[in-house]
């Protein structure tokens, strides 16, 4: 499975230049018989970044060896109200920007989300909170967020973005409201509150707040200490493993003074 899943990535890296090089300036068309215009081909490029990530820790040294830290830098990030995992008075906070229809998001909560919050989550170390930045290049990564949203309004907020994630590639108008009717919840009142769109500006509020930070990748985190306001701590990118982030954790668990200093 990884093996062509790999495939498919180097695939898609093979046809950027050709895509990317015969753009024209005004970015309206692409010459030639490409058919994509230059708003196309950078969505291309902002997913080959994050391929080219995943890409490069797969091929690290075995496991046995320490983990590598991501690329990191100091955050600070006011949380507010809001659904979260695990205790409020956690020692640690960690917040994803994810988009539902983001394979990487995907590949960050099959490989590594679980194991976080069994390891550190429901054991009170860690409290987990979810914020959306629904990418331009998916058409219903903003409509899913407000149908997480909507589950939240009949207390299936996490359920709602379990299934949502699951079926990255299902996210149709059509497909969210079988996914409402198979968590039990009012399909009438789900379908109203999507047809009203009543929480698209918190899903901007979202996407403004990951801006501010210079964050316009998913899957993206900001991991640290827990804070009256939120939290302070770093930001990073990158559907990382397990053991990347067991090992920061433990570093801001075990350093009271890691705050103060960027990471390595």
């Amino acid at each position: 499975m990884k093996k062509t899943w790999t495939l498919g990535c180097l695939a898609l890296i093979s046809i950027y230049p050709l895509a990317s090089a015969t753009a024209d300036e005004k970015g309206s068309s692409v010459a030639g018989d490409t058919g994509i215009t230059r708003e196309q081909a950078d969505a291309i490029l902002k997913e080959l970044r994050q391929i080219r990530l995943l890409l490069e820790n797969q091929q690290k040294t075995p496991q046995a060896a320490a983990p590598s830290q991501p690329a990191m830098e100091p955050a600070k990030l006011k949380i507010g109200e809001g659904p979260f995992l695990g205790r409020a008075d956690a020692p640690l906070t960690l917040v994803e920007f994810s988009d539902y229809q983001c394979p990487f998001c995907k590949q960050f909560h099959t490989a590594t989300f679980e194991q976080l919050r069994k390891e550190y989550v429901d054991k009170g170390k860690l409290r987990f909170i979810s914020r959306d930045l629904p990418l331009e290049m998916h058409q219903n990564a903003t409509q899913a967020a407000q149908a997480a949203r909507c589950g939240g309004e009949q207390g299936q907020f996490w359920k709602m973005r379990d299934v949502l994630i699951a079926n990255a590639g299902n996210l149709a108008p059509d497909a969210l409201l079988n996914y409402a009717e198979s968590l039990y919840l009012d399909t009438a009142k789900f379908r109203d509150c999507l047809d009203s769109q009543k929480y698209k500006a918190d899903v901007q509020k979202d996407l403004d707040q990951a801006n501010a930070l210079g964050i316009v990748a998913t899957p993206a985190f900001v991991i640290g200490k827990t804070t009256a306001e939120g939290v302070d701590g770093f930001k990073f990118v990158g559907a990382l493993p397990y053991a990347t982030f067991d090992a920061k954790l433990k570093e801001l668990l075990t350093d009271p003074g890691q705050n103060s200093r960027q990471a390595h």
